[in-house]
């Protein structure tokens, strides 16, 4: 079953469930009208009934309001620490921020904050991996955040599937200072230790291998790339670490369940967070934003996240 289709079963479960919550209320005023000798037992019944109806009500509303108006303002920071051989023994860490889905609507909502906090964690690099806007009027308020971050450290980025599916014809990142990765590789120093970066677009895949094959074994890599679904093909490669995006974390997630829909062809395995896949560590964020289109724009259990990661030597 595709996440699609999981999405359409889980409506319509909503759908059916709403119709027996009802249908059993009306059960229960047809016997008080019926069975005048249980009349007051199930008078009772009835205002509990009225109560516990009104009780998930009031709660489901908390819950959309606090969905729509809270948690997309409410950025989380999420720091890891990975250890590897590749990096010289007497060797400072290095700091790497990872974002991803921005999705930039007209109105900003975390572009104005998010170079403030990104500058806090002062780090060494920084990675977007895919998905600018939602909509051309988006443009302005994602570049001017782009730009900000790109003054802080040395910043790659990548297109996802909305930025190529609907603008591929836009310039995202033209001038911002960010340098986008599609099937290249390039190579810097940080405290005097090489780290390679390669990505590609959604779309450009076959492009990976090739990219991956001029970066030297015992150098650090790091691959961008927007879907976490490469991960066992990059795991054989040796890349060091790959980070993607793509499933919002599910973007509407549940207690003790998390993602109820992903988008990835791995379905919940990797829907957000970090993994270690052979020698490959996998980072799927969050994001910033949220689905464009028609989608409510609502996180709920699922906050907008910047992950910090830290390099050290084994």
């Amino acid at each position: 079953m595709t996440p699609q289709e999981r999405y359409g079963l889980l409506v319509v479960f909503v759908i059916i469930a709403a119709v027996y919550i009802f249908a059993f209320g009306g059960l229960v005023r047809l016997l008080l009208e019926k069975f005048s000798f249980i009349k007051t037992e199930l008078r009772t019944l009835q205002i509990w009934f009225r109560r516990i109806v009104f009780s998930l009500a009031l709660f489901g509303f908390a819950c959309f309001a606090y969905a729509y108006l809270i948690e997309p303002y409410w950025l989380s920071v999420r720091t890891i620490e990975i250890k590897s051989a590749k990096l010289p023994k007497d060797s400072k860490p290095i700091r790497v921020v990872h974002i991803s889905d921005i999705h930039s609507d007209a109105k900003a909502r975390l572009e104005e904050k998010l170079p403030v906090a990104i500058a806090e964690q002062k780090p060494d690099l920084i990675v977007f991996s895919g998905d600018s806007l939602n909509s051309p009027e988006g443009l302005p308020v994602f570049r001017k955040c782009l730009t900000e971050i790109s003054k802080i450290a040395p910043t790659f980025v990548v297109r996802g599937n909305w930025d190529v599916w609907y603008w591929n014809n836009q310039d995202l990142f033209g001038e911002t200072g960010a340098k986008q990765l599609n099937g290249t590789a390039e190579r810097l120093e940080i405290n005097g230790v090489p780290i390679w970066l390669a990505g590609a677009f959604v779309g450009d895949e076959k492009k990976i291998s090739e990219t991956l094959g001029e970066i030297p074994k015992n150098e650090f890599s790091i691959l961008l790339f927007h879907y976490p679904d490469l991960i066992e093909e990059v795991s054989q490669a040796e890349i060091d670490l790959y980070c993607a995006g793509h499933t919002h974390g599910g973007q509407v997630a549940m207690p003790f369940y998390g993602a109820l829909v992903t988008f990835s062809k791995f379905g919940k395995k990797y829907e957000g967070g970090t993994y270690q896949i052979n020698r490959t560590w996998l980072n799927v964020n969050r994001g910033i934003g949220m689905e464009g289109g028609n989608v409510p724009r609502v996180r709920f259990w699922a906050r907008p996240e910047i992950t910090v990661i830290d390099i050290i030597p084994e």
